[in-house]
Order: C-alpha cells, then structure tokens, then sequence
C-alpha cells in the first residue's frame, strides 16, 4: 500500500537515504530542505521526491497534499561541528522541529518518528537541544492523538557519509595511507550500524505503527553488537592494506565520553527485523565502492 512521508533533512545522509528507501516501496515522499542544501545525494530520484524549502513549508502545502500522512520524520540536525551559533543549534533541533511537530497535529498526522542521539544531554549543544525536542513531545502526547516515537540511533556508517563523521574518517585516512592517524587509547565501545540496516528498520516500524496506539515511545536502534573504538580502526587498516601508523593514545579521551554504548533493539526484532550487514561487510562495501579497494 501506497503511503506519504514527510521527511526532514531529505538532502543529508540518513534522510537521503531514507527517502530512496521508501521510494523504491512505491512510497510518496515529501521531503524539506534547506533553500541552500546540495541535493547532490538525491540528484537521481527528483522525479520521484516532492521537495518543499523550509522557509516555505507549511499547512498549505499540506492541505494541498489531499492525502492522509501516514509518518512524519524528523532526520534533519545539526551537530554544531562548523561553527553554528548556540541559536542555530537550538533552531535546528528544537525549534524547526518542534514547528514540524505542530503541522504534523494540525494535519492529523498520525505518528511522528524522531531521530534522537546515544549521548548524554548534557555533553554538549547538539545532545541538550535534541533532548529538549523530546520534553515537548511527551508534552504533547498528553493530550493529542499522535504517536511520538524518539528513535536513540546508534552509531550509523555507510557509503558516502560526512568526511568529518569518525567512521568516514577513519576509513578516508587509511584508505589514503595517511602517513599516520591521531587516536585515544580507543577502549570505548560502539555499536555500529550500516544504514541499509537504519532502513528497513525503520520501513517495518512505520508499516506496524498502527498498532503503537497515541502516545511517547522510545526505542534503540543498533546492531545489538559492540566492539571498542581499537579494534574497530584496526579492522579498517586490515581491510584496507593501509600503510598508515595508527597511534593509539596520542589523543586524550573527550569530557564525558560515552565509555560503552550498545542498542538493544528489542522493538525491531518484534517486527522480524535483524541487521543484514556485519560490521566486516559494511567496512568491505565501503571500501569497494567508494574507494575501490578489493
């Protein structure tokens, strides 16, 4: 059956791709972007994704939709890694959302899936006003018919991510030999997730969101394995036949670092769900893909 997404943040990783994913369903997606975001990511699938700038969306547009909305996904972020004002962080992540969250009540929207972070909230800019989007939407949930549903994502990774993300990182400097790479002692654990796997994930929640019923649900999202940060990079400059000289411990572990991180996404198996890729398989893909390293 035919359905109609809305989507935030359509042009960046997570909701690029996410917007492909239910394009090949047959979905009908309505995606926001910013006026000035690249659409290099969805270039190929215009013909198949309504695109609507931020500064112009609104319950018109919806309305003019004459269809019933069947999710509201909020994908779109901002992590504060260049520069942004503490206002663009908080507009980003609370206000625009919470504008979304308004519209999706006003339409009747039915279920609103946000994409929420692991760390603490206080870490910083970025983790405190995501986690302040969540206090209006257990606010809300009181006295409305929505489902509010607060996804705490794990560590995704995938083909052509941000180069600034670690796992991009990572992958680019060994993949390169850069003659070395700067690290902590890496004894940190991640749980690290191919965003395939963030896919039908979040394809089978949405077709068994009827059953939820109004209300705040919370649920993670990972592989439901962990392996430290060390022996993560060292598995990269394997599969990679890197040169570069990794040097653990010549970077100090972050203020509160997240020391142990995994999901358990016992929502998702519910559903039938489980990750396809290994973390060996995702690395590989990468690698052979985007770098043509076989």
């Amino acid at each position: 059956m035919t359905k109609t997404i809305i989507l935030t943040g359509v042009t960046g990783f997570l909701g690029s791709n996410l917007a492909i994913g239910f394009v090949k369903l047959g979905w009908h997606v309505v995606g926001i972007k910013r006026s000035l975001s690249s659409i290099s990511r969805i270039s190929n699938w215009l013909d198949y994704i309504e695109l609507y700038n931020v500064e112009d969306f609104g319950i018109n547009i919806i309305r003019n939709l004459n269809v019933d909305i069947d999710a509201v996904i909020h994908a779109a972020t901002c992590y504060g890694r260049h520069g942004e004002t503490m206002y663009e962080i908080f507009d980003s992540n609370t206000s625009f959302p919470l504008r979304i969250l308004e519209l999706a009540l006003i339409s009747k929207a039915k279920l609103f899936i946000n994409i929420d972070t692991i760390l603490d909230k206080y870490l910083n800019l970025y983790s405190f006003s995501k986690n302040q989007l969540l206090e209006w939407g257990k606010y809300v949930t009181m006295s409305s018919e929505i489902s509010f549903i607060n996804i705490k994502l794990e560590h995704i990774y995938g083909l052509y991510d941000d180069p600034s993300k670690f796992v991009s990182y990572v992958i680019n400097q060994c993949a390169s030999n850069a003659p070395d790479l700067l690290l902590t002692a890496g004894l940190q654990t991640r749980d690290f997730i191919y965003v395939s796997d963030v896919i039908s994930a979040f394809i089978a929640l949405i077709c068994d969101s009827k059953a939820l019923g109004p209300g705040f649900y919370q649920y993670e999202l990972g592989s439901g394995k962990s392996l430290t940060i060390k022996s993560f990079v060292e598995l990269v400059h394997c599969l990679s036949k890197s040169s570069t000289e990794l040097k653990f411990g010549a970077l100090p572990y972050r203020q509160g670092e997240i020391m142990n991180s995994c999901a358990s996404p016992v929502y998702f198996r519910s559903l039938g769900w489980e990750p396809s890729y290994t973390i060996e398989m995702g690395i590989s893909t990468i690698l052979s893909i985007q770098y043509k390293i076989q």
